[in-house]
C-alpha cells in the first residue's frame, strides 16, 4: 500500500440505481462458513474505530459473480430459464474449496482476493454460458473479473494509511471455505450495504 494511496466513497449512485430499486445477481455467499466469519471477526474487531468504513457482517459477505440486470427490466420467465440452464451447466463444474489470507486495500473497500482464483472464474463462465442460452448478450465484461469478498467498503474520502495499519496489528490464520453452490439472488443498497434475498441456490457438481 502507497503511503498516498486515498479512500473514495463506495456508495455513490451508480447508473440506474436508486432507493428501493433491486437487482437480480450471482454472487456465492457465506452464510454457514464457519471459518470465514472467524476470520471476518478479527478483521471486523481490528478496523473497529477506524473511520470511514462500513464493516459487513458475516450474514452479508459475499463473492460477487455476475450481475443480470433490474428486476423490473428482467422477466419472471427469462429469470428462470437462465436458472435451468445454471442447473444444468453449474452440475459440471466441481465444487472446490477457496483459502483467504490478509485482506488487501482498494480505493472503495478492504477486501480478500480469493485464492485460487481459477476455479470461481470457471463457475462465472458457466454462469455467463448459461444466460447466453437465454438473451443474445451477456451482461458484463467477461474480461476484467477479480475474486474478492469486502470486510469493509469506504464511505468518505481520506488517507488509507490508518485502515493499513490497523489490518498490520490483526494476527489472524487464514480461513477455509468449501464453494459447493452459486446463488441468483435479488440484491439492494438501501442502507449503505449490500442486502438481499434469495431467488435461487444451484449446487455445483462433486469435486
Amino acid at each position: 500500500m502507497s503511503d498516498q494511496q486515498q479512500m473514495t466513497d463506495h456508495w455513490w449512485w451508480r447508473p440506474g440505481w436508486s432507493i428501493g430499486r433491486r437487482f437480480y445477481t450471482w454472487h456465492v455467499t457465506f452464510q454457514h462458513a464457519s471459518d470465514v466469519h472467524r476470520l471476518a471477526h478479527a478483521y471486523r474487531h481490528g478496523l473497529t474505530g477506524v473511520d470511514g468504513l462500513d464493516l459487513v457482517p458475516d450474514q452479508w459477505l459475499h463473492l460477487t459473480m455476475q450481475g443480470l440486470g433490474f428486476v423490473d427490466e428482467v422477466s419472471e420467465q427469462d429469470v428462470r430459464a437462465i436458472v435451468d440452464a445454471a442447473i444444468r451447466r453449474l452440475s459440471a463444474v466441481p465444487a472446490f474449496e477457496i483459502k483467504l489470507d490478509s485482506p488487501r486495500i482498494t480505493p472503495e473497500a478492504v477486501r480478500w482476493e480469493a485464492a485460487p482464483a481459477a476455479p470461481v472464474a470457471a463457475v462465472r463462465l458457466a454462469i455467463r454460458q448459461a444466460i447466453a442460452e437465454v438473451w443474445p448478450a451477456v451482461p458484463e465484461p467477461e474480461e476484467g473479473f477479480a475474486a474478492h469478498i469486502t470486510i469493509a467498503y469506504s464511505n468518505a474520502t481520506g488517507p488509507a494509511a490508518p485502515i493499513g495499519e490497523a489490518l498490520d496489528a490483526v494476527d489472524a490464520s487464514p480461513a477455509l471455505a468449501r464453494i459447493d453452490t452459486a446463488e441468483l439472488i435479488v440484491l439492494g443498497r438501501d442502507r449503505r450495504m449490500y442486502e438481499w434475498e434469495p431467488y435461487a441456490s444451484v449446487p455445483l457438481g462433486e469435486a
